[in-house]
């Protein structure tokens, strides 16, 4: 008898290719190609060390096979542009005769309950969103961008060194939707004498351009002490040359819907597809309400990007909360402290089957908003796994933390 197996794999449609989960596999049995990030079932141990260094929660992601002999191959893995629906697996495959039970458990249920554990299911995009180019620009085939602009967006007295970067690409097509990332390869190799992967940064333009109609892209880079790429893209002059991969992600994407309420949470350079929906939002609906509300978090106002841009935007176009943790003479106060504060606006928010909320920055917000959320949503009389997991199927709830 012939036991299902559980193989583990990456949605090749949500990787955003930031090849994360491979730096961190401990049994090197994630890999990559010019296309895809694949693993391999015959090294992978479910170690599961991969799982929450994932921004889109695309390697949160299993099938059962009918044997390991039967798990998909590497070449498979490579050639696909989506994942394969989960197969029936037949009563011969899992050994069990038809009308018997193994104590009436199903193994392959069970196998399938246990494999979405990790990331808490799968991410999915609004029902209203326009349909993502992804991957269009691969390792193998890079697009070469020039340079337009390069502007600080921090204080120049502040440490952090944020830029606000302007690609044009002299002609070739690059269609890019709002809350899409695209990679940068900084020139030269690493420590191995290989070349640089890619670095992911988040377009914070909307999709007709920084300018509109000029369908160019804007990047928000904040520089990192011996950051190989964050140094080379904030040293960017006019006229410089970049080779870019992407469009990647097809899930924190902006719905079309005008009615669609948007309620942001972010941190730092988390800033820059928030920074797109905006401007999407103001060129659509013009002087009407956005519907939007964003809590966003820095340590002073010198360290906040577009702090000056920010504070130009139409409250009734966007409701803004802008938090700081590092005021002198004042309490430390977080993004999930603001909405505790403002309890009553996000209870609202949450209780608007229109609401999608997104939310991006560095992995450790994500705790304190989870129980932000959580306070709140019991303050109304609801669950929040429950609520967050229903608005996740629905596609309007929205994670990307690195």
């Amino acid at each position: 008898m012939t036991a299902p197996f559980k193989q583990h794999l990456i949605d090749p449609e949500i990787c955003i290719r930031c090849y994360t989960c491979e730096m961190t596999c401990p049994v090197q049995a994630i890999e990559h190609d010019d296309n895809n990030v694949v693993i391999d079932a015959s090294k992978c141990e479910f170690c599961m060390d991969c799982i929450p260094v994932c921004p889109t929660g695309s390697i949160d992601e299993w099938r059962v096979v009918g044997s390991k002999d039967e798990a998909y191959t590497l070449e498979q893995q490579y050639s696909w542009t989506e994942l394969p629906e989960q197969g029936e697996v037949t009563a011969s495959e899992t050994g069990i005769k038809g009308g018997e039970s193994s104590d009436e458990i199903d193994p392959v249920a069970a196998l399938l309950a246990e494999a979405h554990k990790g990331a808490g299911g799968k991410a999915k995009a609004p029902a209203s969103a326009s349909k993502p180019t992804i991957n269009l620009y691969n390792l193998g085939n890079p697009v070469e961008a020039a340079v337009q602009g390069n502007y600080r967006i921090t204080s120049e007295t502040s440490d952090a060194d944020t830029r606000h970067i302007i690609l044009e690409f002299q002609g070739k097509p690059f269609p890019v939707l709002e809350g899409q990332s695209v990679g940068i390869i900084a020139p030269g190799t690493d420590a191995e004498g290989k070349p640089h992967l890619p670095r992911l940064y988040s377009v914070s333009s909307p999709r007709d351009g920084e300018r509109p109609g000029y369908h160019n892209v804007s990047l928000t880079v904040k520089r990192e002490e011996g950051g190989v790429c964050s140094n080379y893209v904030c040293d960017l002059k006019k006229g410089d040359k970049v080779k870019v991969t992407g469009p990647f992600g097809a899930t924190f994407l902006l719905p079309a819907d005008p009615d669609a309420r948007l309620l942001m949470i972010c941190t730092g350079t988390g800033s820059a597809p928030m920074r797109s929906f905006t401007m999407a939002r103001q060129r659509t609906v013009g002087k009407k309400s956005g519907g939007m509300m964003l809590f966003f978090g820095a340590r002073t106002p010198d360290t906040l990007p577009y702090f000056g841009p920010l504070n130009k935007v139409p409250s009734s176009l966007l409701q803004k909360h802008l938090v700081f943790s590092r005021m002198p003479g004042q309490e430390k106060e977080y993004v999930q402290d603001r909405m505790r504060v403002e309890e009553d606006l996000v209870a609202e928010m949450l209780m608007d089957p229109n609401t999608h909320i997104y939310i991006c920055g560095m992995k450790e917000m994500e705790d304190g908003v989870e129980k932000a959320f959580t306070n709140i949503a019991e303050s109304v009389g609801q669950q929040w796994r429950a609520l967050r997991d229903s608005m996740r199927e629905e596609g309007r709830y929205h994670v990307e933390t690195y």
